[in-house]
């Protein structure tokens, strides 16, 4: 399938690209047409798609599952712990079962495919104003009660219009539109990790990076195995107690917890966002407690980001978060010694920005997902004062 140029502007003028609707790329909720970036005369006039191949050419067997009696199976990718019988599918529903052998129905399938500024992840401590190839398939391991893209999340793969895109296009598509990383974002990656791991394997052979925005409900085996590949994390930090966890989002708070510690510990760059919901998670205390946990667990250089929330899926009877519950939030972290700590989804805001800890300048000015000035060298030092600011600065830290 191809997408003319002409089709492309009249898609794009229309604020909305739906694999479902016959055009080749779905654009989820929060993206806007004006969002784009891309540079001109990079448009999409040259990607083609195809159906997905009939079954069984396109299934993979899945990694991480133990074989049980009976033909039943166990899934170990994340804390769920699946047990399932032959016919069945996990509790992320795009797993199944078949005779005792245990493949994932998404590999290749991608619903969701856009390029993005890498600030709209958000990441602000990766390659400042770089593009990301965006994908997704169907799927995700919880369900929060206000996911943005719920449309694709939570659904089952024949739930949804997906083409098929083999992981070294998705590597030539990067490379074509110009994108230095492939984010795969949007629905939950964890639950395509099969087409992650190959995809991330092609990207970095070529200079990719990859990153993965994610939950972060994930066992460590596989999140280990899968970071040799990757260049960046962002995991969402839905809130700090089990019990928003439990009842807003059919999850578990510990699980992400052990997530975030691996990554401190393997090393790789990462940031944390958290979504401020009105009267859920937006104590004082419990904001308090967060930033001291990450404080004295991973360290005062983690970007933190908070992000302001909109009535979404099945949470419409709340406000958008207050602005001044933000910066409460924001100023409890920086308080509490966190050094860099974000506003999210308040365009403007004097904490979009990146200020350094030495000096006090600004050194990376945001508006929106717009960079301004960036006032590092290549290697992360603040341009006034040399102080070392954490993170991925140039292309050379997404070689293997």
């Amino acid at each position: 399938m191809k997408l003319s140029r002409r089709r492309f502007l009249e898609v794009s003028s229309k604020g909305t690209m739906c694999l479902g609707l016959g055009s080749p790329f779905l654009m989820p909720q929060h993206v806007s047409a004006q969002d784009k970036n891309i540079p001109s005369g990079k448009g999409l006039d040259h990607l083609e798609f195809q159906e997905p191949q009939e079954e069984p050419e396109l299934l993979k067997e899945a990694m991480f599952y133990t074989p049980l009696d009976e033909l039943r199976v166990q899934c170990n990718l994340c804390p769920w712990e699946c047990a399932v019988a032959d016919q069945e599918r996990g509790t992320c529903g795009v797993r199944e079962n078949r005779q005792g052998k245990y493949y994932t129905l998404v590999h290749s399938r991608p619903c969701a495919a856009h390029v993005d500024p890498i600030e709209k992840k958000p990441l602000f401590h990766y390659l400042p104003g770089s593009l990301a190839f965006s994908i997704a398939t169907a799927g995700c391991n919880i369900e929060c009660k206000f996911c943005q893209n719920w449309d694709i999340a939570q659904v089952r793969p024949e739930q949804v219009k997906s083409y098929y895109l083999p992981p070294e296009g998705v590597m030539d598509i990067a490379l074509r539109y110009e994108c230095q990383t492939i984010a795969y974002t949007y629905s939950e990656p964890v639950v395509f990790y099969e087409y992650v791991y190959d995809s991330a394997q092609h990207a970095r052979q070529s200079g990719i990076g990859n990153v993965i925005i994610s939950n972060g409900f994930i066992k460590k085996a596989p999140l280990v195995e899968l970071c040799q590949y990757l260049t960046g994390v962002k995991i969402d930090l839905k809130a700090f107690t089990e019990k928003f966890y439990r009842e807003i989002c059919r999850g578990q708070l510990q699980p992400v917890l052990n997530t975030l510690e691996t990554l401190r510990d393997l090393g790789i760059w990462y940031e944390i966002v958290v979504l401020i919901v009105p009267t859920l998670n937006d104590n004082r205390q419990e904001i308090q407690d967060m930033s001291h946990w990450i404080y004295q667990e991973l360290g005062s250089q983690v970007p933190v980001h908070f992000s302001r929330f909109h009535p979404m899926y099945k949470i419409n009877n709340l406000p958008p978060t207050p602005v001044k519950t933000i910066e409460m939030a924001r100023n409890i972290a920086l308080e509490t010694g966190l050094q860099y700590v974000y506003v999210g989804n308040l365009v403007g805001h004097p904490g979009e920005s990146t200020y350094c800890p030495g000096c006090g300048k600004r050194i990376i000015h945001r508006i929106g997902y717009h960079i301004e000035s960036v006032e590092l060298d290549e290697t992360g030092h603040c341009q006034h004062c040399q102080y070392q600011i954490p993170g991925v600065w140039s292309a050379k830290q997404l070689t293997l």
